[in-house]
């Protein structure tokens, strides 16, 4: 895509926003964010009985000398929370006007974005692998720091759509590689024979907090073509012909709204983030209201 992936206006708003975890960060690198785990913080998070070889500095003389037993002051030690970005990069993504795969980008550059400055750790994980692009995909791992960001940016806007994936295996396989859980958000388009569910559910039992943005173009949800059409398939090259009318059209639109309602109510059901977003979105209004109402960020 020509231009940047982020306008400098957008750039200054969405440093101020903030991932929100709704679990406490288990991540074992320092960071800006509340922990499970106990260290030196200023933030006070409990008491417990001292034991001998205890740090004498933590002790609570104050507690002491009201109950007269030793109690040792514990606080929260910030950590960073992960931030993983699940990007679909088959060739059904080069679809559409805007093409899908220019605004998924846009998008993972945008939540990227807004975690580096939050000083957390960022993965995109771009599927289906692309040997050719392996270098330039790795530079996209476990990426961390406001200054990392032109490269960040850089590197997402060189990667190329195409070929075929199964979504299922490619995110159950990702999962069993991810060493740590955190916030997983699946950029796609989601169009999967095999479906997305089981790969959604890798995700979810791996400790993930999961938010899917579903990513179609304007052609797919409101086709306006009649007449007699040859439909080629992206991936697989399956040419098919069909002749599209008014009562066909009409029940395209019921099988894609039903897809819509069908994949809403198996994210609601087990507490998935769900946002539909059109390729020709306003991606401001996306990310800095749509995105808020689905507390992905503050």
């Amino acid at each position: 895509m020509a231009g940047p992936l982020i306008q400098n206006h957008l750039l200054r708003r969405l440093e101020r926003l903030e991932l929100l975890a709704r679990r406490r960060v288990g991540s074992s690198l320092k960071g800006e964010r509340r922990s499970k785990a106990r260290g030196q913080s200023v933030e006070f998070a409990d008491h417990r009985n001292y034991a001998a070889g205890d740090d004498l500095r933590y002790l609570d003389w104050n507690l002491f000398g009201r109950l007269d037993k030793l109690f040792l002051k514990l606080y929260e030690e910030e950590r960073e929370l992960p931030l993983s970005i699940f990007l679909d990069a088959s060739e059904s993504m080069t679809f559409g006007t805007p093409v899908k795969f220019d605004f998924a980008r846009q998008l993972a550059a945008s939540m990227g974005y807004v975690a580096l400055c939050g000083f957390d750790r960022v993965t995109v994980d771009i599927f289906p692998d692309n040997q050719d692009e392996k270098p330039l995909r790795e530079s996209l791992r476990n990426v961390r720091g406001k200054k990392s960001a032109l490269p960040f940016f850089r590197n997402l806007q060189q990667i190329q759509a195409g070929g075929s994936c199964l979504l299922n295996e490619s995110l159950k396989r990702r999962t069993l590689l991810a060493k740590q859980s955190g916030v997983a958000i699946v950029i796609s388009d989601f169009m999967d024979p095999e479906g997305y569910e089981e790969g959604l559910k890798a995700l979810l039992g791996r400790g993930f907090q999961v938010h899917v943005i579903l990513v179609l173009s304007r052609e797919e949800l409101e086709p306006n073509v009649c007449g007699d059409l040859k439909v080629v398939d992206s991936e697989s090259g399956t040419v098919q012909e069909v002749t599209f009318g008014k009562y066909r059209l009409k029940a395209y639109q019921k099988t894609v709204n039903a897809f819509l309602e069908q994949f809403k109510n198996f994210c609601r059901k087990r507490a998935i983030g769900f946002n539909l977003a059109p390729s020709d979105t306003d991606l401001d209004q996306l990310l800095l209201s749509d995105l808020r109402k689905a507390m992905l960020w503050r």
